[in-house]
């Protein structure tokens, strides 16, 4: 357990915080392993629709590993590969839930706070974001999934520059790259991205699903059509379908159950 993950929740949509201010909100194992608790257990919860990261103190997102604890944490072949096992189960639970994830980036998104990021279906910033992988400066490289969830967002050409140079990038750049969807003044952003949850935990947890589901196959480049199918069928046959066709008739709100 740790205090510096920070969780709450407003209706169906959950808040995961990452909170080290004083490091600019950089991932010690105890962070990531916390968050990795989180999330699966998020993932889990058929009340909670949609996860929203973010990072506490208001000058960053998440600015990457904590590298204060690598020589006592990462020293060694056997510690580095157990502190990757963890890393990357943590990513790859944000990458793989089924439900809608979202990154809300304040200032600083640097290396695996840029790898985070790209894990959420959406990602939105203020107008101070700043982003950068600075591997090549550092003398490492770039996880193999990271580089290719960053390849999905902005193609191999605007990859290969944010890797190469290890520049930083502001809000509006990032946009125009595709890395973000979207920039807010700083003042907004917290209204806007919980206006956007709010909007999507109220739509029909069955059919975003089979959304999220279906741009995954598109990308993977090889898309499993008969999964996608029977995602439409049960859709079809739910009793959210139903739901929606009476709301409609009705001409009121629906209120979906994910069944």
């Amino acid at each position: 357990m740790t205090d510096k993950i920070q969780t709450r929740t407003d209706g169906a949509v959950q808040w995961l915080i990452f909170n080290q201010p004083e490091k600019h909100n950089a991932l010690s194992l105890d962070m990531t392993t916390r968050a990795l608790e989180v999330i699966e257990a998020f993932d889990q919860d058929d009340s909670l629709r949609v996860l929203v990261l973010a990072g506490a103190g208001g000058k960053a997102f998440v600015s990457g590993a904590d590298i204060s604890e690598f020589d006592k944490r990462r020293n060694n072949a056997e510690t580095a590969a157990e502190y990757s096992n963890i890393s990357n189960r943590m990513f790859d639970a944000v990458y793989e839930t089924g439900k809608p994830t979202i990154a809300m980036i304040n200032g600083y998104c640097f290396g695996g706070g840029v790898a985070l990021a790209a894990s959420c279906d959406m990602r939105y910033s203020s107008e101070d974001g700043i982003f950068a992988i600075p591997a090549a400066r550092l003398g490492i490289a770039y996880r193999v999934s990271f580089t290719r969830r960053v390849v999905d967002l902005v193609g191999p050409a605007r990859a290969k520059e944010i890797l190469y140079t290890g520049r930083r990038y502001d809000a509006q750049e990032a946009a125009n790259m595709g890395l973000v969807n979207r920039v807010y003044p700083r003042s907004s952003l917290q209204e806007e991205v919980e206006g956007l949850a709010a909007k999507i935990a109220e739509n029909a947890p069955l059919s975003i699903r089979a959304s999220k589901a279906m741009v995954s196959e598109l990308i993977s480049g090889d898309p499993d059509i008969a999964r996608c199918e029977e995602m439409i069928r049960t859709c079809s046959d739910s009793n959210d379908f139903a739901e929606g066709r009476k709301a409609f008739a009705e001409k009121r709100p629906p209120v979906f159950t994910g069944s």
